[in-house]
């Protein structure tokens, strides 16, 4: 069995990216690490570069400024990628700059893939997801954050990165899927809220959107509606980071800011622990 890994990134260091944590979480999965690095004006291509690892495959691209509607660009990005993995590999795993995989799944991933090799009907593996808010400590547990994506695909060109980079679809219908038992840890809102406003903004032009905030102000995390504690470890890959975290926040987390119809599917969801009216971007055989 022969796995690809691909991703893509864009001045990973002006916006703090946790790049090198999310491409060396997947590593051990890996014969090869493509990594799109686009046109920065930071050291992202030195911080790529500097990756101790033969696995490393670096491409070179320019974005497209003209594609923003919707965050077009980031699956354009993403499909450059996907396109240079090994024409050999059974399986493609797809980690974005800000996603990492704990250590401890990496058995259960592994399995999955050699499970599902040979059958042909699996067209991806679909991941649960914990999103980290604020800081280390605080995960989303609301309706807002998504709970499962596509992260394996197979090495199909058909295949390709739908709307903004979030999911797959291949000639333009649903991924046939299976489920993994593993997570991917989601850290894209938690970083100095410096960096958060300044990621935010340059997020936002992405989809042709206001600011979000004033040039050089701070991201004011508070706006969150519900959490809850995290109440388990984090990837080896990201102690460093999180020991060095220079910022507060502080949530409490029995307060729940939702309106009527938030709070009842909420309260449904916790009872029958099923999302109802989820939209999927996949199909689950």
């Amino acid at each position: 069995m022969k796995v690809s890994g691909f991703t893509f990134v864009r001045n990973a260091v002006k916006f703090d990216y946790p790049v090198v944590a999310a491409i060396t979480s997947v590593l051990p999965l890996c014969d090869e690490m493509v990594v799109c690095v686009g046109n920065s004006d930071d050291g992202t291509l030195a911080l790529i570069e500097s990756i101790s690892s033969d696995k490393i495959k670096i491409i070179h691209s320019v974005w497209d400024e003209n594609l923003r509607e919707g965050g077009r660009v980031l699956a354009v990005e993403t499909d450059k990628a996907f396109a240079a993995v090994a024409a050999d590999a059974d399986w493609a795993f797809y980690i974005q700059a800000d996603e990492v995989v704990h250590e401890k799944y990496l058995p259960a991933i592994r399995q999955a893939m050699r499970q599902y090799k040979a059958d042909k009907r699996v067209e991806g593996l679909l991941f649960k997801y914990v999103h980290f808010y604020g800081n280390y400590h605080y995960v989303g547990d609301s309706r807002e954050w998504y709970r499962r994506e596509i992260r394996i695909v197979r090495n199909h060109k058909e295949i390709r990165s739908y709307r903004d980079a979030q999911g797959f679809r291949v000639n333009g219908r649903k991924l046939h899927v299976k489920q993994v038992d593993a997570c991917i840890y989601h850290y894209g809102w938690v970083r100095n809220p410096y960096h958060m406003g300044a990621k935010q903004n340059n997020f936002a032009q992405l989809y042709n959107a206001p600011a979000v905030v004033k040039a050089g102000e701070l991201y004011d995390y508070s706006r969150i509606k519900s959490l809850k504690l995290f109440d388990d470890t984090h990837p080896q890959v990201m102690q460093e980071r999180i020991a060095a975290q220079d910022w507060t926040f502080e949530f409490d987390v029995r307060k729940k800011r939702l309106n009527a119809r938030q709070r009842f599917l909420f309260i449904l969801e916790k009872i029958t622990g099923r999302r109802w009216f989820e939209y999927k971007n996949y199909k689950i055989i």
